[in-house]
């Protein structure tokens, strides 16, 4: 693959888990809060494909406010964690364009958009889901585990010029979730289904999983990976 991954900044120190044959396919996945790309590397080394890529960027480190404004691995700034905290709309949408520059690159060096999945863990999650949704692409899906629809006030409307209004979304959610509870998950999931072809939303649970994953969930986003992305 050629071009040059300093165009792009999320790119240059990204974590890139290689196929092992031609890549036809990307998966881009964004860690949570306070965390980076290494981890959600070595999780989809776990239930990798052999012809797909997996990219996992590294969030920029800034003042969080939820954390008593301390530095750290942040995609955007957090005030709350409740569906009526205020939201740091600036910088969500500044974080959507990187992430779309990223899927600007892939498509550039071959990969088309409708073999690229979008998806993300918690904060990263929330980032994917505004992402896709307001993407000029029209892509494979979203995988979207313990996570929030941001600026979810702004939506269906946010989505009116997206490709992805009949987009897959696969939605994982620990039932003992004490960040993110399970009922933030299920609001979710029914908002999302007025901004795409209901149908097309999953939303699974796990009994006894806090904020975190566990097999069962890898094996799901295993099969809806290999669903949307087979061999070709």
């Amino acid at each position: 693959m050629c071009g040059n991954n300093m165009s792009v900044p999320l790119l240059a120190d990204a974590v890139t888990v290689s196929g092992a044959e031609r890549e036809t396919a990307a998966v881009i996945f964004l860690h949570g809060l306070g965390d980076t790309g290494h981890s959600w590397a070595d999780a989809l080394s776990s239930i990798r494909l052999p012809y797909v890529k997996y990219i996992c960027p590294h969030a920029p480190r800034i003042p969080v406010t939820l954390n008593m404004k301390m530095v750290m691995p942040s995609w955007f700034d957090l005030m709350g964690l409740s569906p009526d905290a205020p939201e740091d709309e600036a910088g969500i949408k500044k974080a959507a364009e990187n992430i779309k520059a990223i899927i600007e690159h892939e498509v550039k060096n071959g990969i088309p958009p409708n073999r690229i999945i979008l998806g993300g863990f918690s904060q990263g999650g929330a980032l994917s889901l505004y992402t896709a949704l307001t993407c000029q692409h029209q892509l494979a899906g979203i995988v979207a585990l313990s996570c929030w629809l941001p600026l979810h006030k702004a939506f269906p409307q946010a989505a009116s010029n997206s490709m992805n209004k009949d987009i897959a979304i696969l939605q994982c959610h620990g039932e003992m979730d004490p960040m993110i509870p399970v009922h933030f998950g299920a609001l979710t999931a029914e908002k999302l289904k007025s901004v795409v072809t209901p149908t097309k939303v999953q939303f699974k649970t796990y009994p006894g999983v806090m904020h975190s994953s566990c097999p069962q969930e890898m094996m799901a986003v295993k099969e809806f990976i290999e669903k949307l992305l087979p061999r070709i």
